[in-house]
C-alpha cells in the first residue's frame, strides 16, 4: 500500500485548494504593507486589511504572495502547496460605499494574520473591515518591506506553552503589552491611513472589536479591556491572562473553546491544567459585567481556527498538528457565525 499512498500524497499536495466562499453579503477585498508606528521607536508591523468590497469583478488576490510563501511548512510532500491556495479576495478593489466598524485580528503565537484568511473574508463580507496584524518578532515567519524575518526570544519564548502557571503567567502578561500596543495601534486611524487612504475614508472609528486566535486571543481580550471604543472582545481558545482576567469586560465577549478545551470553563477537567483554565474562566465571567457566552466547536483542535484545516495535510502531519476530525469550511462557517452573533449583539453590526 506505501506506492499507492505515496502516490495519494503527492497528488493531494498539488491539488488546488479554494478558500470558503464568503457567507455575507459583500465580495472581499483586501491590502497589505509595512506600517511604521511611530510611537514606538518606528516599530514596523505587517498589517493586512480585508474589507467590504464594491463589486466582485477584478483579479484575486495571491493568498501568499512574495516572501509569504516562506510560510509553508516545507516538506517535499504532505501538505498543500501555499501557491495552490486559491484566495476568494479581490485584490486592492475598490470598497463599498459606506463606513464599516473595525475588527482587529489577531494570530496565534509563532502564527501570521494571513494564515487567518478563512475567517478574515468571512467576517468581511458579513461587513466588517478586518484588520489582521502580526507581531513582529513573535510569528515564525512576517515579511516587511518585502523582506522575510523570523522570531526573536523575547517576541516567541521557547519555553512559553500558554498554560496557567505562574512560569508562563510572567512570560505571558510581559509578551502581552506589546501585543496589546500592537493591536491598539492597527485600529488606530494612523495604520489604516498608512495601508490604504481609501480604506480610510471607510472606517467607522467609533465601533472597533478584537478578535483574536490562542495568545492572540488573550490579546483580543485585553485590547478591549483597555480600549474605551471597544464593543466586544472574542478569544478563540486563548488562556487568560492580564488584568482583563481578573477585571473582567463590561461590554460583550466570547470565549471558543476546540474540542475538549477547558478555556470556556465548560468541560471535565482532567489535569491541574485544565482545572486552571476552569477556574480562570469562571473568574473573568463572574468580573464581567457585559454579557459573556462561550462555546465549543465540536470536531476540533487547537490549530482548526488557522487556515489550516482548508489545506491537506497527510495523516501522520495532520495527527502531529493535533488537529480535529471536523472539515475545516465548516468549522470556519460555525466559528464565523459565533463571532458575527457576538459583534452583532454587541451593536457592531
Amino acid at each position: 500500500m506505501a506506492v499507492p499512498y505515496g502516490g495519494l500524497v503527492a497528488q493531494r499536495s498539488h491539488a488546488s485548494v479554494d478558500l470558503p466562499l464568503p457567507p455575507g453579503g459583500f465580495p472581499v477585498g483586501r491590502v497589505e504593507a509595512t506600517v511604521a508606528d511611530a510611537t514606538r521607536n518606528d516599530r514596523l508591523l505587517a498589517i493586512w486589511a480585508w474589507y467590504p468590497a464594491a463589486s466582485a469583478a477584478g483579479p484575486r488576490a495571491v493568498y501568499a504572495p512574495g516572501a509569504w510563501a516562506g510560510l509553508q511548512i516545507g516538506l517535499p510532500l504532505g501538505e498543500t502547496r501555499l501557491e495552490r491556495v486559491r484566495d476568494r479576495a479581490l485584490l486592492a478593489t475598490q470598497p463599498a460605499e459606506g463606513t464599516f466598524p473595525v475588527v482587529v485580528l489577531m494570530p496565534g503565537l509563532g502564527f501570521a494574520a494571513p494564515q487567518y484568511a478563512g475567517l478574515a473574508e468571512n467576517l468581511a463580507s458579513r461587513g466588517y473591515i478586518v484588520v489582521g496584524v502580526t507581531p513582529t518578532g513573535s510569528a515564525n515567519l512576517t515579511v516587511l518591506n518585502g523582506r522575510a524575518s523570523g522570531p526573536t526570544p523575547e517576541g516567541n519564548p521557547s519555553d512559553f506553552t500558554g498554560e496557567q502557571t505562574a512560569h508562563d503567567k510572567a512570560i505571558g502578561e510581559r509578551l502581552l503589552h506589546v501585543w496589546v500596543d500592537d493591536a491598539r495601534f492597527a485600529a488606530g486611524s494612523e495604520a489604516l491611513m498608512a495601508v490604504s487612504s481609501t480604506l480610510r475614508e471607510h472606517v467607522d472609528s467609533s465601533r472597533i472589536a478584537y478578535v483574536g486566535h490562542s495568545f492572540g486571543g488573550t490579546t483580543a481580550l485585553e485590547a478591549c479591556h483597555e480600549d474605551s471604543r471597544c464593543r466586544a472582545g472574542v478569544d478563540l481558545d486563548g488562556a487568560l491572562y492580564g488584568s482583563v482576567a481578573t477585571e473582567g469586560l463590561d461590554v460583550s465577549a466570547l470565549i471558543v473553546g476546540h474540542d475538549g478545551s477547558c478555556v470556556t470553563g465548560e468541560c471535565q477537567p482532567a489535569s491541574a491544567a485544565d482545572r486552571a483554565d476552569v477556574a480562570a474562566a469562571r473568574t473573568f465571567l463572574s468580573a464581567s459585567t457585559g454579557t459573556v457566552r462561550c462555546a465549543t466547536v465540536s470536531g476540533t483542535g487547537h490549530l482548526d481556527f488557522t487556515d489550516f484545516p482548508l489545506y491537506y495535510w497527510a495523516w501522520p502531519l495532520h495527527k502531529f498538528l493535533g488537529l480535529g476530525d471536523a472539515e475545516g469550511p465548516e468549522t470556519l462557517a460555525r466559528t464565523g457565525a459565533l463571532i458575527s452573533a457576538t459583534l452583532d449583539e454587541s451593536g457592531m453590526g
